[in-house]
């Protein structure tokens, strides 16, 4: 699975901000990278200098194997605040969407035997 990082410039204050981000969300959504090929997470300031409550932002979009992008979003006071709501998130409609295709893809009616 490929991760692709972006943020503005206002939120780039630490050096590690990135890897610490990327190592939140491959923890959250870890038991789905083998079915997922790309990730991109998007951290930004909303505000910029102005400050504000709950202003930084982060949007994740996942793109499971085969299939249409998920996408989330989460806001919080902080970046690693909103980029953890939004693996939350992320994990739990990853499970929904890998849930509902499996549940699919079973047959629902054996063949009887005789």
């Amino acid at each position: 699975m490929h991760v692709q990082f972006n943020s503005d410039s206002s939120v780039m204050g630490t050096e590690n901000v990135a890897e610490r981000i990327e190592a939140q969300v491959r923890e959250k959504i870890a038991r789905f990278e083998d079915r997922l090929t790309r990730l991109e997470i998007h951290v930004r300031d909303e505000n910029g200098p102005k400050g504000g409550a709950d202003d930084k932002a982060c949007t994740i979009e996942a793109r499971p194997a085969g299939g249409k992008p998920i996408g989330v979003t989460a806001h919080a006071a902080t970046v690693d605040d909103a980029a953890r709501k939004a693996a939350s998130t992320l994990a739990q409609r990853l499970q929904s969407h890998f849930g509902k295709s499996e549940r699919h893809s079973r047959d629902r009616r054996p063949e009887k035997t005789f």
